[in-house]
């Protein structure tokens, strides 16, 4: 066997894992806003306060569960993550009141934070190192494929009307399967490590903070686009299925994959970044002209809405593999975990910022102000990221 081969059975598993723990999560973010308006009779605002729970628990717990990953042994770690996330799923089922889903909610949140930074440095510990960025951008690519059918699947099954218990049972079962599969991966061997003196940068890759800040601006109108862009469409009078929206948001995802890892792998970190930014911040303005141009012609604005799903997708499944490599190759080994847990956290952060932002604006104006205001935010990341993050980058880096 190559060394440098990717297609090992272990990293065949994880890729599994990841695809359906993030059908699972995809399948709801769609739906959950209508199962808290439907059910609980929530506004724009609560749901958006609601949904901001999951992320703020996620990011909470990032920088500690980096800091648990890089002491102990990581794969019993992550399966405990990944075992409770599952099971917070028939927790849903059970929330009859609106203070219990969102103590439901936190506990997800908390789980699906440390799950992933343990899935993302099980999958760098057992990948060559040669071929980090290709094998983080399939890595991703799970991830994408997930999000092009579970939002899609969940949104079909809530147009059918289905039953929320039903569509629970299916992140649920996905969850489960996810987490069999997760049990198989075999992980080399990690010498116990003598813990150092707790300090900041055991739980924050200083390092990594100018493009963290970079990442974060860019996740804010992310954030609004994976939870109301469904609403969005329907404010602004566009009938067409939208859980297509995120199939072609994935594809392009897809698509980037074909030649974004093998670019980074030669070394174009920031000029992969500086690439999907520039088209990132078309789509967005983009995406906010859609809603004065549904008062103009409907067609025209349709076709242009499902394209800009497809760009969008390219710019960021441009970007993923780029910027978690950008933090790793800032880290020494001993800190992949806390590396892996700042550029998840700096995800999240504008994740949840996008949430509470978008749900707000939307409720003392329109979705349209609220994606007027993300569009302003990656061009402001797009700037940074040329004048700080990216000179920095390429100043500290280790390999």
């Amino acid at each position: 066997m190559k060394k440098d081969k990717l297609a090992t059975p272990s990293y065949c598993f994880i890729l599994a894992a990841n695809f359906l723990l993030y059908f699972g999560f995809w399948l709801l973010t769609p739906v959950l806003p209508f199962y808290l308006s439907e059910i609980f009779h929530a506004s724009n605002a609560t749901i958006g306060i609601v949904l901001s729970c999951y992320t703020i628990s996620s990011l909470c717990i990032r920088p500690f569960s980096g800091y648990l990953l890089d002491t102990f042994s990581r794969k019993p770690l992550y399966l405990l993550a990944y075992f409770i996330f599952t099971m917070i799923f028939a927790g849903y089922m059970i929330a009859g009141l609106l203070t219990i889903f969102i103590i439901f909610r936190i506990i997800h949140g908390i789980s699906f934070g440390m799950v992933t930074v343990g899935g993302n440095t099980v999958v760098i510990d057992i990948m060559p190192s040669s071929r980090r960025g290709e094998g983080l951008g399939y890595y991703g690519l799970a991830n994408n494929i997930a999000m092009s059918i579970g939002p899609m699947f969940g949104l079909f099954l809530h147009s059918a009307g289905t039953s929320y218990t039903t569509i629970f049972s299916y992140a649920l079962g996905s969850c489960t399967l996810g987490f069999l599969a997760a049990c198989t991966v075999k992980t080399p061997y990690k010498a116990p490590v003598k813990r150092s003196p707790i300090s900041l940068d055991r739980f924050i890759l200083l390092k990594g903070l100018p493009a963290g800040f970079s990442l974060l601006l860019l996740s804010v109108p992310y954030g609004m686009t994976t939870n109301y862009v469904a609403m969005y469409a329907d404010q602004i009078g566009i009938t067409a299925e939208t859980g297509f929206f995120f199939t072609l948001m994935a594809a392009g995802m897809a698509i980037s994959r074909l030649f974004s890892g093998r670019l980074v792998d030669k070394g174009m970190v920031t000029q992969v970044i500086a690439a999907g930014l520039y088209l990132v911040s078309f789509c967005y303005f983009s995406l906010t002209a859609c809603g004065w141009l549904a008062e103009w012609d409907m067609t025209f604005t349709t076709v242009l809405f499902f394209l800009i799903a497809l760009l969008l997708g390219i710019g960021f499944g441009t970007m993923f593999p780029a910027y978690n490599t950008l933090f790793v190759n800032l880290a020494p080994n001993s800190q992949r975990g806390t590396a892996t847990s700042t550029y998840l956290t700096s995800w999240d952060v504008g994740l949840g910022i996008g949430m509470l932002m978008g749900g707000y604006i939307a409720e003392i104006s329109t979705f349209r102000i609220a994606y007027l205001s993300g569009t302003i935010l990656t061009v402001v990341s797009l700037f940074y990221f040329h004048l700080k993050a990216g000179p920095h980058f390429l100043k500290n880096k280790l390999k």
